[in-house]
């Protein structure tokens, strides 16, 4: 564990940032999720799930939790996988 004052606290800053990319990355992962089930369904709501999914991943973005080209690759993957399907 960290015995300087400045370690501790940078300690105790990572680990908020942690707990916060976490979840943001879970929400994303479970937006693709929906995605990919809407798809394999054909489901009507395919188009509606893809804007919420991108929206997310790209505030994941904007926020530094993915790279901007990791969050571009995953949009494009879901909108291919959505014009296939319709």
């Amino acid at each position: 564990m960290a015995n300087h004052k400045s370690a501790l606290k940078r300690a105790g800053q990572n680990q908020k940032r942690r707990l916060r990319n976490r979840t943001v990355k879970t929400r994303v992962k479970n937006m693709v999720k929906e995605v990919r089930q809407a798809a394999a369904q054909n489901s009507a709501e395919t188009g509606a799930t893809l804007k919420t999914a991108q929206s997310a991943i790209d505030k994941a973005a904007k926020k530094g939790v993915l790279h901007k080209r990791t969050a571009a690759r995953k949009i494009a993957r879901l909108a291919k996988l959505t014009k296939s399907v319709q």
